[in-house]
């Protein structure tokens, strides 16, 4: 996806302009991937469109990464392994690396979704635990 554009970036940050979602362009290669752009040392994201009526064209595995799954719109049906579950806006789906990974889109819209890929048990501390509350004056005030 070409309209993925860096919009700033600091010490200790990188922004990427995604543009509108539902904008997306429909194509089977619909796909941006963010590591690079966002220099992300811990995790892989992607934003995904599935045009309507359209299957996933591949089925994955991993050797070492989780990936989670966002569906922000469309419906469908997601596979891992012998088992298929219904998906729908809203859905969030966590694949342990093993997991043969699949998914259509039955839909008669764009189904647009994120996958967020890290590696399996590398997450030591998450939020209260790794976060640290600060005193900052807000610049946009």
């Amino acid at each position: 996806m070409s309209n993925v554009k860096k919009v700033a970036e600091g010490t200790n940050f990188t922004a990427v302009d995604m543009g509108k979602l539902a904008l997306l362009p429909e194509t089977a290669n619909g796909k941006a991937f963010l590591k690079e752009m966002t220099k992300a040392t811990g995790t892989e994201i992607s934003l995904s469109v599935l045009p309507a009526r359209t299957d996933l064209p591949i089925f994955h595995s991993h050797k070492q990464n989780e990936e989670t799954y966002i569906i922000l719109s469309g419906e469908g049906k997601f596979q891992v392994d012998d088992q298929c579950v219904d998906i729908a806006e809203g859905s969030v789906l966590r694949v342990a690396p093993a997991g043969l990974r699949g998914m259509t889109n039955s839909s008669d819209e764009q189904m647009i979704y994120i996958v967020i890929q890290s590696k399996e048990n590398s997450l030591e501390q998450y939020s209260m635990e790794d976060g640290v509350l600060l005193e900052a004056t807000p610049l946009w005030k």
